[in-house]
């Protein structure tokens, strides 16, 4: 068994949820995962985006290749980051998560390891609502689920989400360490959790 294989695809429209990919990626490379980050496409209006000049100035500028399915076929392990929009992800992934009926329907994806991480402008504002409405995706696909949880303290004492990595964005800030660190973390986790089944299954 080689080096295990990570897809961390992400929506992002100002550059938080990116951040935190890379940093989730940075997590898995340092536990000696082979990782692809891929972004899904924007499919938002125009003018909607020509409205919020951060989202503007991240779609100008975002260099992460589109993300394909041939991406999810190829990982072993699989990271979905979507900032929250009424409580659920970002329409954008969805519209992705939602292509991958032919993946589905031959079992391709049953043998993954899945795994989420958001952010939201409130603490409130859908954080664990978002992580969970992802994660029905895998439970249909047949993946394991994987949760961030509270083995490591920084997420115990620290930021305090077993969901999956979590950043509050108030007034638009971006990731702070203690956000990026837990991405690392969940990163990491996924790249063991990911070697440890496939070594089982080999």
């Amino acid at each position: 068994m080689g080096a295990p294989r990570i897809a961390v695809i992400y929506y992002s429209a100002t550059g938080n949820i990116a951040a935190m990919a890379h940093a989730l990626a940075d997590g898995s490379q340092a536990a000696g995962a082979e990782v692809r980050v891929r972004r899904v496409a924007e499919t938002a209006p125009a003018d909607a985006i020509a409205s919020n000049p951060r989202w503007q100035a991240f779609v100008d500028t975002a260099d992460d290749g589109l993300a394909t399915l041939d991406d999810l076929s190829w990982a072993d392990g699989l990271a979905f980051g979507s900032p929250t929009r009424f409580g659920g992800p970002a329409a954008q992934l969805k519209a992705f998560l939602d292509s991958t009926g032919g993946l589905w329907a031959t079992g391709a994806l049953a043998t993954k390891v899945c795994t989420s991480f958001t952010t939201a402008s409130t603490g409130h504002g859908g954080l664990e609502s978002t992580i969970l409405a992802l994660n029905n995706h895998y439970y249909h696909w047949g993946s394991m689920i994987m949760p961030l949880g509270y083995a490591d303290a920084h997420v115990a004492k620290v930021t305090g989400n077993p969901y999956g990595a979590s950043h509050v964005s108030r007034k638009g800030s971006a990731p702070d360490e203690d956000a990026l660190e837990a991405c690392r973390l969940q990163g990491a986790r996924l790249a063991r959790v990911t070697a440890r089944l496939a070594a089982q299954e080999s």
